[in-house]
């Protein structure tokens, strides 16, 4: 399997240009297959970012919340501490994007890796045009750049959300949300009022067309609800539309 990931990587690695080490995005790789993670390294450094290495998920949490990368990716099973553990105990002290890497389908750990506060994740073998496209993907959303004319700030009786700093607040206290969450939260706001399908909100968030069956977004929209003071059971603000998506209510 490695080898076959070998080739692809090697014929897939681009010229950076020669761009300077302080002008690269920077990127933490936690991953103990030393192999695939010098490949993964190459790659991403060939295509114009600059790339830390480690293999302990002990010191995960540590190289996290000191180096402070724009993008950890970060794979599910590590020695010393697990990637859902290192998640969630840095997730608190690491605003930017959290991507993990899993060798088992299981749905289960997907979902637990959301709830931890992950941003994406994705199944290996890892294919690197899709890992690059993922890695640029969740970088962008991070930057938070607003398309002109939008607003930058919307406001929905005690919800308050803005889009420049990237926070939102419900009665004037700040909302602790992950990145991917108020990428979310923001689609869903901005298009108050319509009904989002998940194959739009899919597209719009994660560029990949929805397969029918990730329950990555599920997952969000139920964590989004108490934060912004949403009935999880009956609610009145981001409402399932059964059989096609999510609506977020307008005010009154």
């Amino acid at each position: 399997m490695v080898d076959h990931l070998e080739k692809q990587f090697q014929t897939l690695s681009q010229d950076s240009g020669g761009a300077d080490d302080a002008e690269r995005e920077h990127v933490l790789i936690i991953e103990d297959d030393q192999r695939l993670a010098d490949l993964t390294r190459d790659y991403l450094e060939a295509n114009g970012f600059r790339v830390t290495l480690e293999a302990d998920g002990a010191s995960g949490v540590e190289r996290i919340t000191g180096l402070q990368p724009d993008l950890v990716i970060l794979d599910l099973m590590l020695p010393g501490e697990d990637g859902l553990s290192i998640c969630r105990r840095a997730r608190p002290h690491y605003a930017g994007p959290i991507m993990m890497l899993t060798a088992r389908t299981d749905d289960l750990d997907q979902v637990l890796g959301l709830e931890m506060g992950a941003d994406d994740y994705m199944p290996k073998p890892v294919k690197p045009r899709v890992l690059l496209a993922r890695v640029r993907a969740l970088l962008r959303r991070a930057e938070g750049g607003l398309p002109a004319g939008d607003e930058a700030r919307l406001r929905f009786d005690n919800l308050e959300i803005d889009h420049a700093t990237r926070e939102a607040w419900l009665s004037g206290e700040r909302i602790d949300l992950t990145s991917a969450e108020f990428d979310l939260l923001w689609l869903l706001a901005s298009n108050a009022g319509r009904v989002l399908t998940r194959e739009e909100i899919f597209e719009d968030l994660r560029g990949i067309k929805y397969d029918g069956q990730d329950r990555s977004i599920d997952v969000r929209v139920s964590r989004i609800r108490p934060k912004i003071g949403d009935d999880t059971h009956h609610p009145h603000r981001i409402k399932t539309v059964r059989s096609k998506g999510y609506l977020f209510v307008k005010d009154g």
